[in-house]
């Protein structure tokens, strides 16, 4: 769907929704439905009234640490494709009766639904449907990630419009004040990724690698602190140290001029050949608290599929650099890769022991199936079942109960590994 439908709607009421979240976990890791909430952001600036409702947000129960949320859930019956699965199933959000008069007090032309991992889409069907019920005759278009790597899928979601890809205008003023009780804000620099690792979709969804200007930047950031000053900041880029020169350090010295005590996040992962001294020296200064690696593993597998982006010497060198910034061991966390296609659990604990060796936390991440990606064409090889249907991406069931390697014992022992004795 190109940009004329979306210029039709200049002057238009758009009513955005983040649907509820079907898994057997969810933790906030800061998050936000960033595009949907850009896209609102470049309609009123179209001159369109936007309005939200996020299921997720509204459904917070109590607040955590660093900005973060507790989400209320209720246990719900697993879908049939979970039926072997021997855990409890959740729903995280707002129940239905809620969503109904939410939208029932909603009088918009137009409803963006958006929709984030391809395996929550029982969500997306959810408000799809009670949109349905509550404004009938209002188009519905459906976007985000499930609508954009699954889109025949999606075509039985009942949405007028399937938008694949990112949205045909940007905005660098995020609309954070559609929130009524915000505790952190979210900022992305850059769009995609300029790696191409076999196993991410980055570049699927983004349509490629595309930086803001340092001044958009700083003109987001400033826009959302002044509407919500808040003390946590979470960057949701793919490759924030891509380009260190012209944005990053720049912006981290306005943030230290203008924001002096504020806390900076990076739970998608910091690349590691990018930590040289002056970059971590930049970090520790600016207020950047927590600090994720990607690390995946050095087998030749697993670096073959991640870009070779990262050596052993390199991962050293970037602790190294980390510690003389002013990090303790205990701050630095690393992600290790499981259950990619062809990986043998002896190259994990290798990997586990590697981090663990240089006095990091190794934080474990199960491989998800994700369509369009090399590693998804593998591993539909093996399963073709994940082809038509996404609750099977789920990371936490996939490689355990789909693919069978690591079995959920190995996986258990991996994850005993990984625990760091005080």
């Amino acid at each position: 769907m190109g940009g004329d439908f979306f210029s039709s709607l200049t002057g238009k009421r758009i009513l955005g929704v983040n649907p509820p979240v079907y898994d057997f976990a969810w933790f906030d890791l800061w998050a936000l439905p960033l595009g949907l909430l850009e896209a609102l952001g470049a309609c009123r600036e179209l001159g369109c009234d936007v309005s939200l409702i996020d299921c997720v947000h509204e459904a917070m129960i109590g607040k955590l640490n660093r900005g973060r949320r507790k989400i209320g859930r209720s246990q719900v019956e697993r879908p049939f494709s979970y039926r072997y699965i021997p855990r409890k199933f959740y729903r995280y959000g707002i129940d239905g009766e809620h969503l109904k008069r939410r939208l029932a007090y909603s009088s918009p032309d137009v409803v963006f639904v958006t929709s984030i991992m391809t395996y929550w889409y029982i969500g997306v069907l959810e408000v799809i449907s009670a949109v349905r019920d509550a404004l009938p005759g209002v188009p519905v278009v459906l976007g985000g990630i499930y609508a954009t790597l699954c889109p025949e899928h999606a075509r039985d979601s009942g949405a007028d419009i399937i938008h694949s890809g990112p949205f045909p205008f940007s905005s660098s003023r995020v609309p954070i004040d559609l929130y009524d009780d915000i505790s952190f804000i979210p900022l992305a620099t850059s769009r995609g990724c300029p790696l191409d690792c076999d196993y991410c979709a980055s570049k699927a969804l983004s349509g490629g690698f595309f930086e803001k200007s340092i001044d958009e930047i700083i003109r987001s950031l400033d826009s959302m602190l002044a509407i919500a000053p808040v003390r946590d900041v979470v960057f949701y880029d793919d490759a924030l140290l891509w380009n260190r020169e012209n944005s990053f350090y720049p912006l981290c010295g306005h943030i230290r001029t203008n924001y002096p005590g504020i806390s900076l996040h990076t739970p998608n992962g910091l690349q590691v050949s990018r930590l040289d001294e002056r970059c971590c020296r930049e970090m520790a200064s600016a207020g950047f608290s927590t600090i994720r690696l990607s690390y995946e593993g050095t087998d030749p597998l697993t670096m073959a599929a991640s870009s070779c982006k990262v050596g052993e010497n390199d991962y050293e060198r970037a602790v190294r650099n980390l510690k003389r910034a002013g990090y303790t061991e205990d701050e630095i966390e690393t992600y290790v890769l499981a259950g990619l296609p062809g990986q043998s659990t002896r190259d994990v604990e290798r990997s586990i022991d590697f981090v663990k060796s240089l006095g990091c936390r190794p934080k474990l991440t199960e491989y998800s199936p994700i369509p369009g990606t090399r590693a998804f064409a593998a591993a539909a090889e093996r399963n073709p079942e994940i082809i038509s249907e996404p609750l099977l991406h789920n990371n936490t069931i996939y490689a355990q109960y789909v693919a069978g390697s690591p079995t959920p014992a190995e996986l258990q022992e991996l994850k005993d590994m990984t625990k760091v004795s005080p």
